[in-house]
Parts: C-alpha cells; structure tokens; sequence
C-alpha cells in the first residue's frame, strides 16, 4: 500500500517563541516520540521537559509550550518540531558544552582560584557554553586585576571546538603592570602644609616600604578614609567649617601613573566658647561635667567632643541606662569664630537584665563562667560590669574568643538580655618535649596540665623537668572557687634540685623536698590576698670548689641540711588587660616569706613589684618596672645562702650572665671568682613594645627596645646606686607551640672588670 505523506513542520526561531503566531498544525494523537540530533544530552532529559506524552492530543498551543520548555533548558540553541503520521518528532541543535578551561599570562591568581570564582557566574567544565556568561566572565578577571592597581590588563576568551560539539575555553592575560600613584596634591590648604596632610593619608608616593606596603597603589575604599582621616585632622585642630570641595583621580595614557587632586576649603579656626549640659541628666552634674573633655577657651576639636559624649553616655549606662543619648549640639558664632556646645542628655528608660544567656560552652560548666559574671540578671544593667565581666571570662585562658552581645528583649522597652557566646580552646596538654636556655641549656620535660579540669575550672597539673642547673618534679591542685566567694585553695607537692656548677655563681648542690596548701581571698575585682604554709626539707651539698661563706654556714667541707616551715603572704594588685602580652594596666605585688621559730632556719624575705604598661597607640605600649627585694635572718643563725637573691640574665638586667652582677668571691683552687648572691636587691626596667612587621597575628609576637638596670647587695654592704649595672637592647616574644620564646640582643654599657657579659640571650620552652 502506497501512504500519501505531507509533512507538517512547525520550525520556530528563539525571537518568534513569545508571538502570538504558530504555523497551523492539525490536531493529532501521538502514537510515538523520536528524538534527533542528540549528542550528549540523555533523551529521558528532552522528554521530562516536553509538555506531551504518548497518548496525548498535540495541538498548536502545546508545540509551543514545548519548543518554549525546551528552550528555557538552555541545552538547546535550535528546536524543531515536526509530524510523521502521528508520530512526534524532536529534533534539536545542542548548545556546546565547556570541556576544558585553561589560563594564559596570569601570574597574580593560581588558576585553580581562578576556576573555583568562574564556578561562581555558572563557568565550569561540563557546563553548558553561555556567550553572555563567557563574556562577563571576562570582565570579572578583569576587575580583580584592576583591584590590584593594574589598570592596563587585558582579558579574552577564545573558544576552540573539539569533538562531540564540546569546545575547550581559553582566557588569554595580559596582566599589565600596577599603576602606581605619582603625585598627591592638595589644593586650597594655607594652615598646614602640603606634605604634613599628605602624612595623614594611608595611600602615598612609591617609597622603599611599598613593596610591601603596597600603599602606593590605588583604593577607592582607602582614598575614602584617607578623605575621612583628613577632615578629622582639620576638625581636630579647629577648622569646625572645613570641608573636602572635589577629588580627581586620573591615570596617564599608559594606565601605569595614577594622580589624585583634593580640592579643599579650610575655614577659619574656632575656640569653645562655652560648654554647659541640659536634657535630663539622671545624675549630679557635677559628677557628669568632668567627664567633658573640652572646655572654654580650648581650641575646638571635634575628637574630644566626641569622646565626650561617649564617656557620658558609658557612665549612665552603668546605672542602667543602656540606651542612652548624648548630642552635642553647636550654637556657632561665624563673625567671632566660636562655638558653644550644649551636650544634651536624653537617658531613655532605664532598663535592667531579663536573662544571661550562655552559648559555645561544650565543655566547660555554665556555672564556671556565670560565677566571673559580675552582671546579674534581674538588676539593673551596668555597662561597666558588663565589659569587666567580658575581661574575667577572656582572663580565664579557657575560650579563644569572648563575645557579649545585650539585645533588648523583643516586645519590652525596659529589657535587655546578655547573650555571652565563647568559643573554646584546648585547655589540657600531656607534652614531652625539651627546652632550651643560654643559662640552663637543654630542658627536657613532660607536663601533663589541665586548666581547666573536666569543665570545672579547677587546675591540675604534674610536672617533671630537668636541666643542668633546675630539676623539678611538682604535683598541684587548685580549686580556683574552693568558697562561692572566691576563696581558692591549692595543694602542692615538689622535689626541686639545683645544681650551680654550670652557672657563674658559687658551687653547692641542692635537694628539697616539700609540700603546702596555701589559700586566696579576692579583696577587689583588681586586689587579690593569698597565703600559704610549706613544709620544706633541704639538703645542701658542697664541695672544695664551694665559696668559703657557703663553707663556714655548714660547718664543714660536705654540706648540712635543713628543716623547714615556710609561711608566704603575698598581696596583688592587677588591672592589666592581658596577662601574656599587656597592653595597659598596672601590676603591683607585695610578697613575704617567713620561716616559722623553732626549726632550723630563721630567716624572712621581702618583695616589691610595680609594673606600668601604657598603650602610647593600638600598636605601641611602653613599659615601666621596677622591683625591690630584702632579706636577712632574725636569730642567731646566718642567713641561709641558698635563698640569696641573683640579679643577670634574661629575666632581669639582660647582656649579663644569668646571676652574675653582684658581690663576688675568689675560688681559692682556681683563681677565679664568681657571684654569690646578696640580701638586698634592686631592679628597673625600661621597654617599648611593638608588632612584627610583616606578621599578621600580632597576638604571638612581639618585638622591644629595652634599658635595664640592676644591683645586689651583701648583707652589711652599703646600698651604693653606683654599683649598679645597665644595658640596653632589642629583644623578640613568641608565644610558641612550645612554650614561650624570648630572644633579646643586649649590650652591657657599663660592665666592670670580672662583669661577665652575654650579647645575644634566650630563652625557649616553659620553666618551671
């Protein structure tokens, strides 16, 4: 049998889909659904998004929604619909597919970052070839490039065809060199000259820093604050009406020189006319005016107009205010050039704490934190309790960050909650490793140390470490909260062994062996009382080799040993932010050591510590120290040498051998003579502390310039400032994996015949 066949073909471009006009198609039933022109792509993927199935009645309006739906795939860049009899036909062009991305010419981004960013606009191999996309591709290289000041690159896509109607994709780079900015002129500025502003700005002129600075490159974010610091500079001294008119940025024909133009009007310079507070003050306003850092007849400065308001605002805060707002409204007088500025008060409600909220303690016990919280809940909130509260929780060393958020509780005006979120650290270590010391030499050691033990807060620790002068062995306990007024308590058990014969001190041997419990009072949220008992035995053991006041305290040529009970009492006053590296605070410490009468050794011992720390900027704090020391026995029997105090070294007065300034005396064998020690002891130091350059996370390094100085008095001998030692250096903290790092490069600048002097010191590894 002959079929008449007469094709029925609806062929429909991508611009004509959304026309109301389709070829006239009969109405028919699909016995059958063939697909054409498939290379990669599944059938199964053309039927899912075909709007008719087998069985269905095809129409005009359906082979519409089906070339539409096959479209908005975007597998497809042609689409043909045709009849045979009543089978459907589909025939299809696909769109190729990215089999491979390559990169040319790019030096500044690996390509793997580059391909993981193109992933972000839809470019990826095995994605389907998008024109539009290709092309904004090309234009994101682009601006990372010119995000690092090099405006003269270039970006194109080339696309190379490959089997299976695949195509390999490839970005030619040119990346051009960064432009650097040749020029930074003010105009309009008659009261500071040119290059005193332009020390203002962050960005500047190529100079032998750049290279690592990259601050002569080009940052619209950086030219804003530089704009920003520069009006603060003026406001600050005065110039209330000063104001930045333009700024031109321009890039030399070769986009390789960058210059920038700051129009600005200065304005005439203002003084303070008057200062008064109104609005409603809650307090006296004689306890709130002293908080005003700026007063009549001062020369305007907009910062401390500023800090003004804050401490304001911070001290209502601490009777519950937490809202607080504080404007400092200007009346200015333009013929006489003042200003009198009325610092309005408005307190808002009065608010107190609903809940304390904790969150990122896995480990540790709610309670551990609450008991640091010097805010309660249900009181009335305290900006000042709050912030003290933040620095208990940071000074415990158990979270590697504090944070303390107070939201208003939703539905209320006189609520708030304080939400405390941690996020903890290890705080346990079992460590088997060595130190190393230019006085003790190597230091092995094993630690097992828990501060915080089982979520508790109590500390745990057990030590063991040897070195040629130290050896300790230690057990303690410390229940940091023995009382829930926080009254600690702790436990010690120790074997210490001293061995001076690698030091520049007499020779003698020593063992002790000994056990305390000792106790803490909190006076203060900064002053802190303690006090201990310990029951030490000793056993010294001396040599020909031994000084002869050591020879005449035992009596004999072998040694003598010595029972003991020691009562220690210490005072201390802290109010430093940190305790590893300061940045500001005070550290007092008053401490006493007395043996009780009636055993062997009769003696007392007096400390004094006061340590200053002054954040001169976020970067730079310098340091004051100093330290006094007294001892001396109370009955007939001498002073026991072996609790002489020692000035040198590392710890001390840095470029003198560890121990080495002070009285000395003559081995009669040898010739040679060596410190023994003293009874009266005094020690200052001098230093400024700054960042690493070059090393983002300042928190673990430190560099410093120091002075030192330092004596140690016999018992009997004059107090003689002149015998005192100096020097001066540089030095570096790491707070290392492995304990602390302290390396310092000293020179001794008044040694005397029989100093002995170290210029390059160290110290790595925790002693204890």
């Amino acid at each position: 049998m002959t079929h008449l066949f007469k094709p029925r073909i609806l062929s429909v471009l991508l611009v004509a889909l959304f026309s109301q006009h389709v070829w006239a198609l009969e109405p028919f039933v699909v016995k059958d659904i063939r697909v054409e022109g498939l290379q990669r792509t599944e059938p199964g993927t053309v039927f899912n998004y075909l709007p008719v199935q087998v069985g269905d009645v095809m129409s005009d309006e359906k082979a519409t929604q089906a070339i539409k739906s096959l479209y908005n795939t975007g597998f497809f860049k042609d689409v043909r619909i045709e009849a045979e009899g009543e089978v459907l036909v589909v025939t299809v062009q696909e769109r190729s597919a990215i089999a491979k991305i390559d990169f040319s010419g790019n030096k500044s981004f690996p390509s793997d970052k580059m391909k993981d960013g193109l992933k972000q606009i839809g470019i990826a191999e095995g994605q389907i070839l998008d024109k539009s996309v290709l092309e904004r591709a090309e234009q994101e290289i682009k601006r990372q490039y010119l995000s690092q000041g090099k405006y003269s690159a270039t970006v194109k896509a080339v696309t190379s065809p490959l089997e299976r109607n695949r195509v390999a994709v490839r970005f030619e780079i040119e990346e051009g060199k960064v432009a650097k900015i040749r020029d930074i002129n003010i105009v309009g500025n008659n009261a500071f000259s040119t290059d005193d502003l332009r020390a203002e700005f962050l960005l500047t002129t190529p100079n032998w820093m750049s290279w690592w600075n990259k601050d002569d490159q080009y940052s619209k974010q950086k030219l804003t604050a530089d704009l920003e610091t520069l009006k603060s500079f003026y406001m600050n001294q005065g110039y209330l009406e000063f104001s930045i008119d333009s700024t031109q940025v321009s890039i030399s024909p070769d986009k390789e020189d960058i210059y920038i133009t700051v129009n600005v009007t200065e304005g005439d310079k203002y003084t303070i006319s008057g200062i008064k507070l109104a609005g409603d003050l809650q307090l006296p306003e004689s306890e709130l005016t002293p908080l005003i850092k700026i007063q009549k007849g001062d020369t305007f400065n907009r910062q401390q107009i500023t800090e003004s308001s804050k401490a304001i605002s911070d001290r209502l805060s601490n009777e519950g205010y937490a809202f607080s707002n504080v404007n400092a409204i200007p009346e200015i007088n333009k013929e006489n050039h003042t200003a009198a500025f009325t610092f309005f008060v408005d307190p808002g409600k009065r608010v107190y704490v609903r809940r304390i909220n904790l969150t990122g303690n896995t480990r540790t016990r709610d309670n551990v934190l609450r008991r640091e919280m010097r805010q309660l809940e249900s009181a009335w909130y305290a900006g000042d309790k709050i912030n003290r509260s933040k620095e208990r929780l940071t000074r415990l060393q158990y979270f590697e960050t504090v944070d303390v958020e107070t939201p208003a509780v939703p539905g209320t005006t006189d609520q708030v909650d304080v939400n405390v979120n941690v996020v903890e650290k290890s705080t346990g270590s079992i460590q088997f490793g060595a130190g190393l010391s230019s006085n003790e030499g190597v230091v092995l050691g094993a630690t097992i140390n828990q501060q915080n033990f089982l979520g508790t807060g109590n500390r745990v620790s057990a030590q063991v470490n040897t070195g040629k002068v130290n050896t300790t062995y230690s057990l303690s306990y410390t229940d940091p909260y023995y009382t829930p007024d926080g009254i600690s308590r702790g436990f010690d058990i120790y074997r210490r062994d001293v061995n001076t014969r690698s030091l520049n001190i007499g020779t003698y041997k020593s063992s002790s062996y000994g056990a305390g419990v000792r106790f803490g009072l909190p006076l203060s949220e900064t002053d802190f009382l303690s006090a201990g008992l310990t029951i030490d035995l000793t056993k010294i053991y001396l040599s020909s080799e031994s000084p002869k006041q050591y020879l005449d305290y035992c009596g004999n040529n072998s040694g003598c040993s010595s029972n003991s009970l020691q009562l220690a009492a210490a005072w201390t006053h802290d109010t430093r932010d940190s305790t590893l590296f300061t940045n500001k605070g005070v550290l007092q410490r008053l401490s006493g050591e007395v043996s009780v009468p009636g055993l062997d050794l009769q003696y007392y011992k007096l400390e004094y510590k006061h340590a200053w720390f002054k954040d001169i900027t976020p970067s730079l704090t310098f340091m004051l120290n100093g330290e006094l020391g007294y001892a001396n026995s109370y009955g007939k029997d001498k002073y026991p040498f072996f609790k002489n105090f020692y000035v040198g070294g590392v710890n001390s007065v840095r470029g003198y051998d560890n121990g080495s300034i002070g009285p000395r005396d003559i081995d009669p064998i040898t010739g040679l003579d060596f410190a023994v020690g003293g009874t009266r002891r005094i020690v200052g130091n001098a230093e400024l502390f700054a960042p690493v350059p070059f090393i983002k996370n300042s928190s673990q390094f430190r560099l410093s310039a120091f002075v030192d100085g330092g004596a140690v008095y016999a018992d009997k001998q004059n107090i003689d400032l002149g015998e005192m030692r100096y020097s001066t250096g540089v030095g570096i903290s790491w707070f290392s994996p492995f304990g602390p790092l302290k390396l310092v490069f000293a020179k001794a600048l008044n040694a005397q015949s029989g100093d002995r002097t170290q210029s390059l010191q160290f110290q790595l590894g925790q002693q204890f």
